[in-house]
């Protein structure tokens, strides 16, 4: 590895560590949102605990820090895209992000679970297959209304979609890349599937209905 893309991969885990959540939480409301909800500094705490508008904004910056991690791939790589120690690269790169959401240095190294950021990270590295587990997310969480429950599926979908569609036209590291994910899902949403098979989740709905708020409020 070349000394410029050194530089790169310390530069995605500086990108990947800028907490969004926790920052917007400090310096708008005043919240830190590991505080509250389930204590992660994530879009989905964040929609949680301080609503629609901050959640979005966190949620979308989370995305583009692991894109655009990613695609640092295509200013520091020595070899074509597409090839094999490119796709590496982005592999690595995105990876670095990923860590540095999960444990941020600029916020004592406690972060949020990565799933937007790896999002991201996959979204630039192979957006059709990430678009494909994107719906399988989409999908479970209309007809459920859990977001962990979403996530995780999608995530063990991703390597489902890569090996059985894409396969053939993958470099190896992208097929152990995407079993990875699907790995590292499984693993930060342990206290999830837990709280799932108690029945003790909590819902979020994707449309907010008038009644539910006039119950919300009311409660």
């Amino acid at each position: 590895m070349t000394a410029t893309a050194i530089f790169a991969l310390i530069v995605a885990y500086l990108m990947g560590s800028f907490p969004s959540a926790v920052w917007i939480g400090r310096f708008f409301y005043g919240v830190d949102v590991r505080e509250f909800g389930s204590g992660n500094a994530g879009a989905t705490n964040t929609f949680r605990v301080l609503g629609k508008k901050p959640g979005l904004i966190v949620l979308g910056l989370d995305i583009l820090k692991g894109w655009l991690a990613v695609t640092m791939a295509a200013f520091v790589s020595e070899a074509p895209a597409g090839t094999s120690q490119y796709v590496d690269l982005q592999i690595v790169l995105g990876v670095a992000c990923v860590v540095g959401h999960i444990f941020p240095v600029f916020a004592g190294f406690r972060g949020g679970k990565g799933i937007a950021t790896l999002f991201g990270v996959i979204l630039a590295a192979h957006p059709l297959a990430c678009l494909m587990s994107l719906g399988v997310f989409l999908l479970v969480f209309i007809a459920f209304n859990y977001v962990s429950l979403g996530s995780i599926c999608a995530g063990v979908a991703f390597p489902v979609i890569v090996i059985t569609m894409f396969g053939d036209r993958v470099v190896p590291s992208m097929v152990i890349f995407s079993v990875m994910v699907a790995i590292l899902i499984m693993i930060t949403h342990q206290k999830n599937i837990e709280r799932l098979l108690r029945r003790q989740e909590s819902k979020m709905k994707l449309v907010r209905r008038k009644e539910d708020d006039s119950q919300a409020t009311a409660n």
